[in-house]
């Protein structure tokens, strides 16, 4: 083991971030924000739109011109079966510095599509309009996940300043992770030679609990994700004339939903879709509601007089990121309330979104999950579930001693606290992807979206303190990977 020191010089590394984030990465980021590059699931024209390749140009040309000397950046563009373009990948290579494990690796990950717009931005903010205010830089992105990238290539500057050693780095950002990351596993088979066999992912695109600490995910649910679509007429006919003969749709529709989960309680109600908690993450969970305290359900943007899921504080926790839960994203077939006459509709489809625990078969769950909805529909009515690609969700393995003690020192050296973890609620396809090809690699997975920060809804904000303060994090993780 090397006795190079690895801790970072606190009060250098602080002026250092803010000053670049200031300068370099906030006005960038704000011009990145103004490009509607939304993930190829929403935008189908993405190709001719060009919004995608204005993002990867922004991006790159920034990073390009502030890589080391001897680094690599490339824009890949596959192909799919069809022959048809797949969503680019920037790939950069920064060279080691120190001369022991020089053929380790470190993997920095982020993307760079964005959710749709989404409606309920107050007055004077709009998803591709930057608007500061204070510490808060809103618009749609900036924080799921446009930052990352800066974020890594700040850090490097970061070791590289301070002469701090480090192994090879490899940093991929990835332009459908909005999407399902579809198209990433064939840029990680056609790039194995490249990304080699990393010890350490670091991963920019999860949550935090507060802004006053470093926080690392645990954990991640996956998604199972379709169209439900109930027919009963083959065209729209007088209500007055039908109902009380012909079902509703609509109300067929609840019946074979009411399959998935209580309607009373929201729990689901197939095993199909439920694994054993670890142990482990119900400690983790109990831990992480004593430190968030009333934040566990306060974060959210509640109407007046609005109340939580009954429970304690850790079994909501849970709630989120270890039990499945059924939410209703979409709807077709429903007039508008202005042109929504006395008419008996023919179907009506919605979008349907559960997400499943780590460690359960996103395939076989959706094979469940479409017997479960299709099987003896009501009325005779014809029920169809078609189903997007479900995606996995991810457990982390459990944290080598070197990896949890440099956590905790980067955090009590920026943040002046100590570091928390939790599981996560949404997904990162890319992390299942990676525990499953290296299996003997750790993961800091973290993030900037904390309370209120409202990824993929309106009103979405980075804030920049934490986003500085990670970014010194980051380096001095890395730093002390060197010397492990």
């Amino acid at each position: 083991m090397t006795t190079t020191n690895a801790a970072l010089d606190v009060a250098a590394a602080k002026e250092f971030s803010e000053k670049f984030w200031e300068s370099q990465i906030v006005p960038t980021i704000s011009d990145y924000i103004r490009i509607p590059n939304k993930s190829p699931y929403f935008d189908p024209k993405w190709v001719e739109n060009g919004h995608m390749e204005k993002a990867v140009a922004l991006i790159s040309e920034w990073c390009k011109a502030r890589l080391p000397a001897g680094s690599k950046l490339e824009v890949h563009r596959l192909k799919n079966d069809q022959g048809l373009p797949r969503t680019p990948l920037i790939f950069m290579e920064i060279p080691a510095t120190g001369n022991e494990r020089a053929t380790d690796t470190v993997l920095l990950y982020g993307h760079l599509d964005k959710q749709p717009e989404m409606t309920g931005w107050r007055a004077g903010l709009d998803p591709w309009t930057p608007v500061r205010e204070g510490d808060k830089l809103y618009g749609r992105g900036g924080a799921d996940d446009g930052y990352a990238a800066f974020a890594c290539l700040s850090a490097i500057e970061l070791l590289r300043l301070q002469k701090k050693p480090h192994v090879r780095l490899v940093v991929l950002i990835e332009a459908c992770e909005e999407s399902g990351s579809y198209d990433l596993p064939a840029y990680i088979d056609a790039l194995k030679d490249k990304v080699g066999s990393p010890s350490l992912v670091v991963c920019l695109d999860s949550g935090c609990g507060n802004y006053d600490q470093l926080w690392t995910t645990t954990s991640l649910r996956g998604l199972l994700a379709g169209n439900l679509r109930v027919d009963i007429l083959k065209e729209g006919v007088h209500s007055g004339d039908a109902s009380g003969i012909v079902p509703s749709s609509f109300r067929i529709l609840r019946q074979v939903l009411a399959r998935i989960d209580d309607p009373n309680t929201g729990t689901v109600l197939s095993r199909d879709f439920w694994v054993d908690i670890p142990p482990e993450r119900v400690k983790q969970a109990k831990l992480c509601a004593e430190i968030l305290g009333d934040d566990v359900t306060s974060k959210y943007p509640w109407i007046p007089g609005a109340k939580h899921v009954p429970g304690e504080r850790h079994e909501l926790l849970l709630n989120r990121t270890w039990r499945p839960q059924l939410s209703i994203t979409g709807v077709e077939g429903l007039p508008a309330l202005g042109n929504a006459g006395n008419v008996l509709r023919p179907y009506t489809t919605v979008k349907v979104s559960l997400r499943i625990p780590p460690r359960l078969d996103p395939a076989k769950a959706t094979a469940a999950l479409k017997a479960l909805l299709e099987k003896d529909p009501p009325y005779g009515a014809k029920v169809t579930f078609e189903a997007d690609k479900g995606s996995s969700g991810w457990d982390a393995p459990p944290f080598a001693a070197w990896l949890d003690a440099a956590m905790e020192s980067a955090s009590q050296a920026f943040f002046s606290k100590p570091a928390a973890c939790m599981g996560e609620g949404g997904t990162i396809p890319f992390m299942g992807m990676l525990g499953e090809k290296f299996p003997q690699a750790q993961f800091l997975i973290t993030g900037v979206l904390g309370p209120n920060s409202n990824a993929h809804g309106p009103n979405e904000f980075l804030h920049l303190p934490t986003g500085k303060k990670l970014t010194c994090c980051v380096a001095q993780v890395i730093a002390n990977h060197y010397v492990r």
